[in-house]
Formats: C-alpha cells, structure tokens, sequence
C-alpha cells in the first residue's frame, strides 16, 4: 500500500511539473518548430520545383496586389455611390491605361531624352570627377594611400584578363537565362491585370475561403488576425507609393528652380528609392549632388538645399499626413529591419522588409495574448488596500 502511495505520489509531481505545466509545453513546442526549420534547411532542395514556380507567378502575383490596394479605395467610393461593381473596375482598368499611357507619352520621352545626354557626357563628368580626386589624392596626406591605390591597379589589371574571359563566357552562358527571364516578364505582364481583375471582383470572398482551412473555435481569432495583416499591408503601400509620388513632384520642382540637369530623370529615381523607407531619401539624392559637384560648388549647394527642403516638406507634412503612424514602428527597429532583410535577401527584402515585419508583428502579437490567455502566468494581482497604499 504504502508503495502504492508512492508511486502515485511520485507520478503526480513529475505530471504536475512536466506533463500538466503549460510552460513546459510551450517549450516542447517551440523546440519541435526549431526542429521542424532545421530540418527543413537540410532538405530545401525537395522544394526547387515550388521556388520555381513561385518565381514565376511571383512578379504578376505582387504586381497586381500592389494594384488592388492602390485602386481597391476608388472601386469602394463608387460602389457606395451607387456605380455597379463590375462598371467600377472598368473604370479603374480604364483610369490605369489613362496613367499609363500619359507615362508613356510624356514622362518616358523626356527620361529617355535626359538618359541619352547623360551618357553622353559621362566621359566628361568621369574626367573631372577623376581630376578633383587625384588632386586630393596627390597631396601628401594622402601619399600612403597612393601606393595602395596604385597597387590595386597594377593587381586589376593583371587580372583584367581574366576577368573579361570570365565575363565573356559568363555572357554567353546567360543568353538561355536571359530569354527565359524575358520571357517571364511577358508571362507576368500578361497576367497581372488577370489576376487584377479577379481579385476586384472576389477580394471579399478570399477572408472566408481561408478561414475554412482553420477550426471552427480559432476562426473568430484567425478573422482578426487576418484583418489586421491586410490593413497593416494595404496602408503600407498605398501611403509608401503615394509619398514616393509626392517625392518625385517635389525634386522635380526645386530641380527645375535651380536648373539641375537631367532633373526629371533624378527626381523619377529618388521617388522609386523613397519606397524603401529612411534610407532611399539619401540613396536617391546621391546622383543630384554627384551632377551639382560635376557642374560648380554652387549647384552642389543649391542640390543640396533642396535636398533639405524636400526632407522638411515631406517629414512634417506629407509622411504625417499620408502615413501617420499607421505601422506603429520605430525608426530605429525599421533601419534594423532593413539592414537584415537586405542583407539576407537583397533588394526583394529592402522592398518587402517592413511590411513582411509588420505582418510578422501582428501574427506574433496575437499569439502572445494567446499565450497569455492560455498560460495564465499574465494575470494581474487584484488591488487590494494594501496594494493601493503602496502605489
């Protein structure tokens, strides 16, 4: 009897403390999907005919997403003004041809313009720009970091040969690579407005076709889940791509004021690099102020001057007027964001960094206060007298 009772004993404290305890289990949980990535990363190579096939519907698939959320708002305001559904996404395809063709008759012709005279003069720009550096280099400052430099040269050059041989065989190589990338770029052209078409006409059907795939019990969780994921990702590109607009308007005003060269062209190319958030504003003016130093100390000034009142403009009023703090993300936490994704996945993860975190942050918020409801390790003390003295 006694060694009944023992036993009993014993398997009651290992199941209250290791069996029944819910941190344990969250532990165990989160063990067996570190597991589960291992090994996943071991045989990654099952997957190549999936990164393939993402490879291709990718481009059409983020094309006409980006699309919908930027015009899903015009097809809403017309539906609530009484416009049938299908006569307001004709007039949104209608609206997106107008756009695109005014780009095509008006702005590509001057960038293509501005393009050809700047490669034009690039030997010149390269000349003076060589001369200004071997100035600064020539002085005595910089008389060790000659040597270095002039070692450097001497070692491409060696290996310049090489390199080209490389280069040629590389290029030959690609040309099969080439044409299959063009002709995925066709594919995704063609498909887009496909896929826009439909995801205007049965965007709301996709929240409770996913929500079948998930328990009854966890849909109601899932449907907020779901909902705050599409409304962080929706107000994230329409207010990046409509302060990137606002962006090339105003480069292209103060360079047309100072009489920047190829200033349409630059201001087009700081617009698309302010997409990617902080870090795109400085990317973007670095070809202004490489052609301001090129032509006289003054223009540089006056590039850099306008560089300044454009930040102005666009941090205290366009940003906070178009954004807000919709994201709710610290600078600091987005240029860390930014330099991880970057870095592990180049220019895709620098486009796709802060909404792909911002999403993250929603999922992750929701399975905290899951875990909080679970656990039940979160549950405040109730203010009593003495607590309330205290405090």
């Amino acid at each position: 009897m006694e060694e009944f009772e023992h036993t009993t004993s014993s398997k009651t404290w290992f199941w209250k403390w290791f069996l029944n305890n819910r941190l344990v289990n969250t532990l165990l949980v989160i063990l067996l999907l570190l597991i589960n990535i291992f090994v996943f990363t071991k045989i990654s190579y099952l997957f190549s005919p999936l990164k393939g096939f993402f490879s291709i519907i990718g481009f059409p698939m983020v094309g006409a997403g980006i699309l919908f959320y930027m015009v899903k708002p015009i097809q809403d305001f017309l539906v609530e003004k009484g416009v049938h559904k299908s006569v307001a996404i004709l007039l949104n395809f209608i609206l997106l041809i107008v756009l695109l063709l005014a780009a095509i008759f008006s702005f590509i012709p001057i960038v293509e313009k501005q393009l050809r005279e700047l490669v034009t003069q690039l030997p010149i720009y390269y000349q003076i720009i060589s001369q200004q550096v071997e100035r600064v280099v020539q002085s005595n400052t910089f008389s060790a970091v000659q040597e270095q430099l002039n070692g450097i040269n001497m070692d491409f050059l060696q290996s310049l040969g090489t390199r080209v041989n490389g280069l040629l065989n590389v290029t030959f190589s690609g040309i099969g690579n080439v044409v299959g990338a063009v002709g995925e770029f066709m594919i995704g052209i063609i498909t887009m407005p496909i896929l826009l078409f439909y995801l205007l006409q049965d965007g709301e059907k996709i929240l409770p076709a996913v929500l079948q795939v998930f328990p009854t019990r966890s849909r109601k969780r899932m449907s907020i889940v779901l909902t705050e994921m599409n409304q962080q990702i929706s107000s994230y590109i329409r207010g990046q791509l409509t302060v990137a607009i606002a962006v090339a308007i105003m480069f292209s005003i103060g360079y047309a004021i100072i009489g920047l060269p190829y200033g349409v062209t630059i201001a087009i190319l700081a617009g698309a690099l302010n997409v990617i958030p902080y870090v795109g504003s400085f990317f973007g003016i670095l070809p202004a102020l490489i052609v301001g130093f090129v032509i006289s100390p003054w223009m540089f000034v006056q590039v850099f001057i306008v560089f300044v009142i454009e930040q102005t403009l666009e941090g205290r009023i366009v940003s906070p007027l178009i954004l807000g703090n919709s994201l709710q993300m610290h600078p600091v936490t987005i240029l860390v964001v930014l330099l991880s994704t970057g870095k592990i996945f180049g220019l895709v993860g620098l486009l796709l960094g802060v909404p792909g975190y911002a999403v993250l942050k929603v999922i992750i918020s929701h399975i905290f206060d899951w875990y909080k409801e679970y656990s039940g390790l979160y549950v405040e003390e109730p203010k009593t007298e003495e607590n309330l003295v205290k405090e």
